[in-house]
């Protein structure tokens, strides 16, 4: 057999053909449309976030700020006191400061309140701040403080007001036995019961002129410190009734003159005399001109009264004047005798002492307190005699009607009527709803009708 006819290529079933080759091109397009599908797919869904690569944040630490110790609060300690006897703004303050501020403050002292003026038994405060002098608060007295203060290396000085919360009340009250007895069973400070005494004490004698059943009014104002009662103000308005008769004050100033009180007519309630230079007490003894003396055993003259008080009780002048004698005498014990206008002259003896600054030539005002009662010479108790005399001659000061001051000048009537109408109206208003209460009380039985 030659090659040529041996070379023959067998049709064997493993051979394409056209059918199964066009079958095998639509697979391979579909496989390519879905693929394409599928990306498009991805595509518009966004980026996977389990596909993503991850990075991890980096955190870029700030550095730290240094740690700054927290200081301790300050410890602030006050001292509260009473000046004692004898003390001397050395004593009062010699542990916190040194020689050189107390003599520096002693300098500036003069101008702005001496240091020789500090009194016994009035309240001071000392602050420190860590043990340090910071400030010494003195009461001058109930209208103002004196205050030493230090701010740096300086110490500075000056006179402040007291600042006080202030509150108006209308108190009424009714005689038993005393003014001062009625003021304390309504709970008020004895102060009131002075300050009223020194608003009528013109018109009545609160020793000799007071019956059981008199009434008080008064529109007061009451001072407050740090929350806590710190006395009283101003007496507004105020009325007593004596003996049935009806007195009534209003607190004006007019113009440049000092504070007075005057009654609904603006007639002044101040007398060229006050009814008697204490303000409660009793009478021992009366004037008279025969008297048996109770250590001489002889019968002289007594043209004085005495008043019988505890020692210490503060004894003021009645009138305005001059001291023109002071002294020590075996009878009189310590002494005083004042000068008056118009020939008067008043004496008051048996002093236990005198008050500062008192001596002979010194003027003195209306009420104005001049000794303390007590028991020196030839006394048998604490008491003051005191004797009244015009032109040389004993007067019965009892008996004697004092003219009265200036009523109020024309052109200020208009401006006291506008400000004393509303506080009286008050007074009157009070007065009648209490006289209508007791009339309204109920009665515990039958009225006895004695024939």
């Amino acid at each position: 057999m030659s090659l040529k006819q041996d070379f023959q290529p067998p049709r064997s079933s493993h051979l394409p053909h056209k059918r199964t080759s066009r079958f095998i091109k639509v697979i391979a397009l579909a496989t390519l449309i879905l693929l394409a599908g599928i990306s498009l797919l991805l595509l518009s869904s966004g980026p996977s976030p389990e596909l993503e690569a991850r990075e991890t944040p980096v955190v870029v630490k700030e550095p730290m700020a240094p740690v700054i110790p927290r200081l301790p609060d300050p410890v602030i300690e006050e001292i509260k006191n009473l000046v004692p006897s004898g003390a001397s703004i050395t004593t009062l303050l010699g542990m916190h400061l040194n020689t050189q501020e107390i003599f520096n403050l002693n300098k500036q002292s003069g101008a702005i309140f001496p240091f020789t003026s500090i009194s016994a038994g009035q309240p001071y405060r000392i602050v420190t701040v860590d043990g340090e002098f910071n400030s010494f608060i003195y009461e001058i007295d109930a209208e103002e403080q004196l205050v030493i203060s230090r701010e740096g290396e300086t110490l500075l000085m000056e006179r402040k007001d007291i600042i006080y919360e202030v509150k108006t009340e209308l108190i009424q009250g009714t005689i038993k036995s005393s003014l001062f007895n009625a003021i304390s069973e309504i709970n008020e400070d004895p102060e009131l019961a002075y300050a009223l005494a020194d608003i009528f004490g013109w018109d009545i004698n609160f020793i000799l002129d007071l019956r059981v059943d008199d009434t008080f009014l008064a529109l007061v104002e009451k001072r407050f410190r740090e929350g806590q009662p710190a006395g009283y103000g101003d007496v507004l308005a105020a009325e007593f009734v004596n003996q049935k008769q009806i007195f009534k004050a209003v607190r004006f100033k007019e113009g440049d003159q000092k504070v007075s009180y005057y009654n609904e007519k603006g007639e002044n309630l101040r007398k060229a005399f006050l009814k008697a230079p204490l303000s409660f007490t009793r009478i021992s003894s009366g004037y008279t001109m025969r008297r048996l003396h109770p250590i001489t055993k002889v019968w002289k003259a007594h043209p004085a009264i005495d008043y019988a008080a505890p020692i210490g009780t503060p004894v003021k002048t009645v009138g305005d004047g001059t001291i023109s004698r002071k002294g020590y005498g075996k009878g009189n014990g310590n002494y005083l005798e004042v000068r008056h206008s118009n020939g008067y002259s008043t004496m008051y003896l048996h002093l236990k002492s005198f008050s500062r600054g008192i001596k002979k030539g010194k003027r003195v005002t209306q009420g104005q307190v001049i000794g303390y009662v007590g028991s020196t010479g030839m006394s048998t108790g604490p008491h003051l005699d005191f004797r009244m005399r015009r032109h040389g001659k004993p007067v019965n000061p009892l008996k004697l009607k004092a003219p009265p001051a200036k009523s109020l000048a024309q052109e200020h009537l208009p401006e006291f009527q506008r400000l004393s109408a509303p506080l009286l109206a008050q007074l009157d208003q009070k007065r009648n709803s209490t006289f209508l209460a007791k009339v309204d009380l109920p009665q515990s039985g039958p009225i006895e009708v004695k024939k």
